[in-house]
């Protein structure tokens, strides 16, 4: 990089990056000073990708520790897991286009233990015929569980479409239906 191109010390972005042990897999989380940047399970495929288009996206530099959201993302994770939390106070900071950005935030309208077709999502945005637009961009979610893109369904009630796995969808769906993963 050259130097011109680097922020100076009072603009630069840190992206503190920790590993969190969950009931469904070991995760990744990303946190900066505005929130939650980046949850994902570390066996997905194409993770540090993932990870380095996030950094690259915001001009972070990564550095390990739990930072200001770190601690509070891990609490409420192991609540949630345990069927006590329903909902993250860690806010997001949404890395994404305008429309991505848009449907993210109708995800975080879909209340917990329910679940919206992608048809029923895109409508909900007022565009409904950007069905793949919209599966395209739950697709492109980089925050797991906190922005429950698992909780989008088929048109006819199956479940399509989990990046970390649709085993791990109907772990999230069935915990949120009131069974405890396993």
């Amino acid at each position: 990089m050259s130097p011109s191109a680097v922020p100076s010390w009072s603009e630069e972005i840190t992206m503190q990056v920790i590993d969190l042990e969950t009931p469904l897999g070991p995760m990744i989380a990303a946190t900066t000073r505005q929130g939650l940047c980046l949850l994902e399970f570390v066996d997905e495929s194409g993770i540090a990708e993932r990870v380095e288009r996030v950094r690259a996206a915001l001009g972070a530099k990564i550095v390990p520790g739990r930072g200001r959201f770190g601690e509070t993302l891990a609490r409420e994770l192991q609540d949630y897991f345990a069927g006590r939390g329903r909902r993250f106070s860690v806010p997001p900071h949404l890395c994404g286009t305008e429309f991505q950005k848009q449907v993210w935030q109708g995800l975080l309208t879909i209340p917990y233990g329910e679940t919206r077709s992608y048809g029923e999502q895109a409508r909900a945005l007022g565009k409904p015929r950007a069905v793949r637009a919209v599966a395209q961009a739950n697709g492109a979610n980089r925050i797991a569980i906190v922005i429950p893109c698992h909780r989008v369904i088929g048109a006819d009630g199956r479940l399509v479409g989990y990046g970390a796995g649709l085993w791990r969808k109907r772990q999230l769906l069935d915990l949120e239906q009131g069974h405890r993963p396993g």
